[in-house]
């Protein structure tokens, strides 16, 4: 059996968007079902990471078109030559030029800035799968492109076609942000029905984008993101510090304003690693606390690099974005925690399926966002057990989250 991957993200691209397909079409042989990827040519990657390229099992073809992508028009509103971020790291800039270029990217390039690859693949596509044998295509996004590019295969061939979520379309996290007018929201509103209503099957990563989607499809499944290889077996040594590390973006809307306030008030003595891009507004926070000679600042990291700092830290951060959506957000990043092995502090919603995930697995403690004294009563208790060497930790059901147990759900939906 033969499935066709259409995903934006592939190695050389870093970060969190390429992980879950990359998984996947590692695994997918084991299940009888034979991977054929479709991706572009000449990517804007905002992260590269090269390694992950030798993750790419041997033999599986890939298929690659170019794209062009519109971020060189940024030049006409911006001094910059090109502009490349990812959507979810919205600046804060209030110049006339920056609220232009925002307002055209918003409201004119729809559902996103790689909209000019959905003809021109759909064509492609059209011939490549007359002359071989598919039996379904899989599109996956963000940027939703790839959605509306399985959309128009299904409309012309009317192929088996399952329709994966990473993130939700209307009600990501920072759409609400967006500079949108009433015509352009009830734009994407549509689009995205469509998807809903025309594929075979929909993937989501969590219940809550789940019970969204359900009004629009009966064929809904959560399939989560989820870690690689071994559980950390704590052989390796920790940090003789007492770490608090967060791995990802920190954008404004990422800011664990809470924790800063609790860690000054305590005077607790931390060192607190941030690594991955970081907002000015998150660094003035820290120092508004005074806890700038207590911060670490590192740039992105490949991703084996990473493993490393998240096995040694003593506690690993985890911050949900303080939006409208928050209680579906589940970031990737809380599954390779808990392959770590490591004490997890999230600050989220206590009724978020982030909160659930770590509550059934025993891996650590969730605070709403304002809860600074039940911040500081954790902290306190973490620091203790760290000072008595006895901050360990005894998760329970892991194993479900493995990339390969998740691919076998996978493989379930794309043979039926």
């Amino acid at each position: 059996m033969k499935v066709l991957i259409i995903t934006y993200y592939w190695p050389p691209a870093g970060g969190s968007g390429v992980q879950r397909w990359l998984k996947f079409v590692k695994y997918l042989q084991n299940f009888g079902i034979t991977p054929v990827v479709y991706t572009v040519e000449n990517p804007e990657y905002p992260i590269l990471d090269a390694t992950l390229q030798n993750e790419i099992p041997e033999g599986v073809e890939i298929i690659k078109q170019p794209i062009w992508e519109p971020y060189q028009l940024a030049s006409i509103f911006t001094k910059k030559k090109k502009v490349k971020t990812s959507a979810g790291f919205l600046g804060t800039q209030k110049s006339l030029s920056s609220k232009i270029a925002s307002y055209v990217r918003a409201n004119y390039f729809i559902p996103d800035a790689r909209m000019f690859w959905i003809k021109p693949s759909v064509n492609y596509l059209t011939k490549y799968l007359s002359e071989h044998k598919i039996d379904a295509i899989v599109s996956t996004g963000p940027p939703h492109t790839t959605h509306m590019i399985g959309l128009g295969l299904k409309k012309k061939l009317n192929i088996k076609w399952i329709a994966d979520f990473r993130d939700p379309w209307t009600e990501i996290d920072y759409f609400h942000q967006l500079p949108l007018t009433k015509k352009a929201i009830k734009k994407h509103q549509n689009l995205e029905k469509q998807v809903l209503q025309n594929a075979d099957d929909v993937i989501v990563v969590g219940d809550t984008m789940k019970k969204a989607y359900d009004s629009f499809s009966n064929q809904v499944h959560v399939i989560t993101n989820g870690y690689d290889g071994e559980v950390n077996d704590e052989t390796m040594p920790l940090d003789t510090d007492f770490t608090i590390t967060h791995i990802g973006m920190l954008n404004a809307d990422r800011n664990p304003v809470a924790l800063w306030k609790a860690i000054s008030e305590l005077e607790l003595k931390c060192t607190i690693q941030l690594i991955g891009k970081v907002a000015n507004e998150v660094k003035e926070s820290i120092e508004t606390y005074g806890l700038s000679c207590q911060i670490k600042f590192i740039d992105y990291l490949p991703h084996n690099e990473v493993t490393q700092y998240q096995q040694k830290s003593q506690v690993l951060l985890l911050a949900v974005n303080k939006v409208p959506s928050a209680k579906g957000i589940i970031t990737g990043k809380i599954f390779e925690y808990l392959q770590a092995k490591r004490p997890v502090l999230a600050i989220a919603p206590k009724d978020g399926d982030l909160s659930v995930i770590l509550e059934k697995s025993k891996a650590g403690f969730v605070v709403d966002f304002d809860e600074v004294e039940r911040l500081k009563e954790i902290l306190v208790d973490l620091h203790q057990q760290y000072l008595q060497g006895t901050l360990t930790l005894k998760s329970v059901g892991v194993a479900q989250y493995h990339r390969k147990a998740l691919t076998a759900q996978l493989a379930k939906i794309i043979k039926k």
